[in-house]
């Protein structure tokens, strides 16, 4: 419909906003690692920061959106959004490790606004044959926005100036503050703009009218209790580990790339782009090849090039180590979508609550990369990444428990 275009605009706008956002945190991660001078395991609090948020909101913005409707669950979400960018500012004044792990969870909060409306949204947004080619375009826009956040992070946050122990030791203590809180300082405009643009974007969905989506009707119902229901309760499971071994690769990418290859934050950066833009690219050459594989026998190919494809990394040095990294960001492109139309199948009119329990999985972004960063700090970070090969080890045994399911259209993706 003519009339929605502008609304398709807005809507496709927040796939963007929500890729950036959480994309930006493999920068933060060295970043803040440096400017707050932090050990690994500290440093991946920035991914639980963001991921725990998932868990905790997810449920109480499906009930705010049962109240106030899905525009109302957005604008929130999208104000929740901006003030979290704002509070970057005398974060980085006071330089307090707390007070950025503080707005980086109310930005999470409203990325879980987000994601848990913009897919329902752009479905009703036109007409009934075109919902599921403007998902897709809509989706294209979370991966265009993983290529470019390592990019302009690195660009714009990341200052390339990597002192040793022993350069900071003969600094005084004046000559030491004055390094760290010009370190710390670099994301203030960054993050000004972010939220200028999101509270804009508020704005302007506030004054545009969107239709409010109908609960489903005709489907089958389904009694008993979810927990019993198997193959959701394993797929759960299985996107709580794959939640949590993208971020792991995606988040250590640029300290491992220095560990193993001695290159620099910012050179690193431009590798992590590129690897993310073989993640985008994945998604459409994955969703092409479901045409003649399975969605189940392409998660089990894909989980355990992934694990082959780890351990390479972990066992080789230098450049090869990293582009066998690479290599995992375009294998893990199809597994959210995957995993998610796998776990859901036959659950009939239960399905959202399903859904929901599948989306409170994404939790395990917050969880592995401590782990992650705890083994990095008893051995090194080319040994931690040991950490998503078991991780999708778990995918690879669920992806073989589904094998003999029928062809699946992938749902929704991440």
């Amino acid at each position: 419909m003519r009339k929605n275009h502008f609304a398709v605009v807005l809507i496709i706008s927040l796939f963007f906003l929500w890729g950036f956002a959480l994309n930006l945190n493999p920068i933060l991660i060295p970043h803040l690692k440096k400017a707050c001078q932090l050990t690994d395991t500290q440093s991946a609090f920035i991914d639980s920061a963001s991921y725990i948020a998932y868990f905790l909101l997810a449920l109480p913005a499906g009930m705010f959106m049962k109240r106030f409707g899905y525009k109302g669950g957005i604008v929130f979400g999208l104000l929740l959004f901006a003030t979290g960018a704002f509070l970057f500012y005398p974060a980085a004044e006071t330089r307090s490790y707390v007070f950025f792990l503080a707005a980086l969870f109310v930005i999470a909060s409203g990325l879980t606004f987000l994601e848990t409306a913009a897919n329902p949204y752009i479905t009703v947004l036109g007409d009934a044959e075109g919902a599921t080619q403007r998902l897709n375009f809509a989706q294209s826009f979370n991966g265009l926005a993983a290529t470019l956040a390592p990019f302009l992070g690195g660009m714009f946050i990341l200052s390339g100036e990597q002192l040793s122990a022993a350069e900071q030791s003969a600094m005084s203590s004046d000559q030491l503050n004055q390094y760290l809180d010009k370190e710390a300082s670099s994301v203030q405009v960054p993050f000004l703009i972010i939220g200028a643009v999101v509270l804009l974007i508020a704005i302007f969905l506030i004054r545009t009218p969107l239709p409010e989506i109908q609960d489903e009707e005709g489907l089958t119902e389904n009694k008993g209790s979810l927990f019993k229901e198997k193959n959701l309760m394993f797929g759960v499971t299985a996107q709580f580990f794959y939640v949590g071994a993208q971020t792991c690769v995606s988040s250590f990418f640029i300290r491992f790339s220095a560990h193993v290859a001695g290159i620099e934050e910012k050179s690193a950066a431009m590798f992590l782009s590129g690897a993310l833009l073989g993640f985008m690219a994945g998604r459409f050459i994955g969703t092409f090849l479901m045409k003649y594989i399975s969605p189940s026998k392409l998660l089990v190919i894909y989980s355990l090039v992934n694990i082959v494809l780890i351990i390479t990394a972990v066992a080789l040095e230098g450049k090869a180590s990293v582009y066998a990294l690479i290599g995992v960001e375009f294998f893990m492109s199809i597994m959210f979508p995957t995993i998610f139309s796998l776990s859901i199948r036959g659950l009939g009119s239960r399905m959202k609550e399903g859904s929901s329990l599948v989306i409170m999985a994404i939790v395990g972004g917050a969880v592995f990369p401590v782990l992650m960063g705890r083994v990095s700090d008893q051995t090194n970070i080319q040994t931690a990444y040991l950490v998503p090969a078991v991780c999708f080890a778990v995918i690879f045994w669920f992806a073989m428990t589904n094998l003999s399911v029928k062809k699946l259209k992938l749902s929704t993706a991440h």
